[in-house]
């Protein structure tokens, strides 16, 4: 049973925060669900960004928590894509929020996984890990990504099929997509896998990166060549940590928004 609608008179708006309102909810499957919200005018992010979202705590502060924008810069919504934590103190309220609800939203979007953080390049893969797909859904829908890379490869490890969020919209090479070229939309290549079920494409990514299995799209080489290609990463801290230390191995340096380089992480979501 769905918990009580979220009363507005609990909200109060501040100069870090703005109170938004629920518009879409897709529950994905039992552990998954996006949200949309409304989105101020003078809201402005780069795709890839990350910003603090959530609802009034026990104690009458904000309870928030960081999350990537999944739609693209240009949306007149913002959508988030979150997982469902039973025990969790915001996501087990937020599982449950109703179009018509309110939301805190913050102000001022941040984050270290850009393109201002990389060097120019010709590939760029998008390397994710269950929610971790969120800020690549904002990056894959950008034109300018397509400008500055010769193909952008999106790459998503989940344990179950159920999980692969936003799977058609990417199988169908964002049909429909009101800003991108049809040679833009020919140059995005969806590299799903799975680990615990029968799947066209199974096992974890770095199993794809060592059999070549991830390259095998690419009309580039059927490796990763630091000189061309630049990676993202956004997933679990494991996740994060074994791929940056298996990157750095072949030759990669982590950029950063003052430095450029040749793969990066979100910063803020590794500790």
């Amino acid at each position: 049973m769905n918990q009580p609608i979220i009363d507005r008179d609990q909200f109060t708006e501040s100069a870090a925060l703005s109170i938004e309102t629920i518009t879409e909810v897709h529950h994905w499957c039992e552990g998954l669900f996006s949200l949309k919200m409304t989105r101020p005018a003078s809201f402005r992010f780069r795709s890839g960004e990350f910003v603090m979202i959530g609802l009034p705590g026990d104690n009458g502060k904000p309870l928030l928590r960081a999350y990537s924008v999944a739609s693209p810069s240009y949306a007149e919504e913002l959508e988030f894509l979150s997982i469902k934590v039973q025990d969790g103190p915001l996501t087990s309220r937020l599982q449950y929020i109703q179009p018509g609800d309110p939301i805190y939203l913050g102000k001022k979007p941040t984050g270290t996984l850009v393109t201002d953080a990389l060097l120019p390049g010709k590939r760029l893969f998008m390397l994710s890990t269950g929610t971790g797909l969120a800020p690549f859904m904002s990056l894959v829908r950008d034109p300018e990504v397509y400008q500055m890379f010769e193909e952008v490869i999106v790459v998503h490890s989940v344990r179950n099929v159920a999980e692969l969020a936003y799977r058609e919209l990417l199988e169908s090479k964002l049909e429909g997509d009101p800003l991108l070229e049809d040679e833009d939309r020919a140059r995005m290549i969806y590299v799903p896998t799975v680990t615990r079920e029968p799947f066209r494409t199974q096992g974890r990514i770095q199993a794809l990166i060592d059999d070549g299995r991830l390259f095998e799209q690419s009309k580039g080489p059927q490796r990763f060549v630091p000189e061309e290609d630049r990676v993202m990463l956004c997933g679990s801290m494991a996740m994060i940590k074994d791929h940056a230390a298996d990157l750095e191995k072949r030759g990669f340096e982590e950029g950063a928004n003052n430095k450029p380089g040749q793969f990066v992480i979100e910063r803020a979501f590794v500790g």
